[in-house]
């Protein structure tokens, strides 16, 4: 690609000028805005799993599973149960496959080992935290009991680790506009999983909460892990020499 036609394309991974998952813009302050989401998740977090081992009784949990309970309807059910299917390990398995086979043909295996971090990572810590816990699941007359924990709710945390990391790759890969649309659909979709889990009495509110936070802040970990070095030369993959007369290898800009 001529150094005329440069400026016109996204900030690719495969581009030396891109610092990694989330190039930050001139004169942006995205760091610092990831520190300070970072932050508040934590604190909330941090907040609702105390009370979750000193056993307390959450009022929110006490309200949204009869009030989420009297909505339903067949065509309520359908949804939720699609919902809670699209974050279980029956789906969201095969669509890493495919995303990882997908970037690697690409050539953007950096973006393959984020993606496979965020979600293995994801994986990894819900089943330390369950067994940190302890919470038994809800008992409700209309729905089974599961034989593991309930705190934090794996559906949601590995929801928001692989569906809101694919967006990250999007904004890395298409620019800024596609990624905000990404982004907005990841979160969307991670918001239904969590509330298909109350619905279907599988998890209190604050599971789901819990959740969330706990999925927001390990892809914002995954994030600054791959904007630092090595991993940021990594994403970038290798640079073309300046003067070359070959062509970019697949990937590049």
């Amino acid at each position: 690609m001529t150094a005329d036609t440069r400026g016109k394309e996204p900030r690719l991974p495969g581009d030396p000028t891109s610092a990694g998952p989330l190039p930050a813009r001139k004169g942006a302050s995205a760091p610092a805005a990831s520190l300070t989401i970072f932050t508040a998740c934590l604190f909330v977090l941090g907040t609702i799993a105390d009370g979750v081992r000193d056993q307390e009784v959450f009022v929110l949990d006490t309200q949204a599973t009869p009030f989420l309970h009297a909505l339903a309807s067949p065509a309520l059910d359908a949804l939720m149960n699609a919902a809670t299917f699209a974050g279980s390990n029956l789906f969201i398995p095969p669509l890493f496959v495919i995303a990882v086979v997908v970037l690697l043909r690409m050539h953007r295996p950096g973006a393959a080992l984020f993606l496979g971090v965020s979600s293995g990572g994801s994986l990894l810590l819900n089943s330390l935290m369950k067994v940190f816990f302890q919470r038994p699941r809800p008992q409700l007359p209309w729905a089974s009991v599961l034989p593991d924990y309930s705190f934090p709710s794996g559906h949601t945390m590995n929801s928001v680790a692989f569906y809101v990391a694919l967006a990250v790759i999007v904004w890395s890969i298409r620019g800024r506009r596609a990624g905000l649309i990404a982004t907005a659909v990841a979160i969307g979709l991670a918001v239904l999983v969590g509330i298909s889990r109350i619905y279907l009495g599988y998890h209190y509110f604050t599971d789901v909460i819990g959740g969330f936070l706990a999925g927001i802040s390990w892809v914002l970990i995954c994030v600054a892990a791959f904007r630092a070095p090595p991993l940021a030369r990594f994403w970038r993959g290798p640079q073309k020499s300046s003067g070359a007369d070959h062509p970019p290898p697949a990937g590049s800009s």
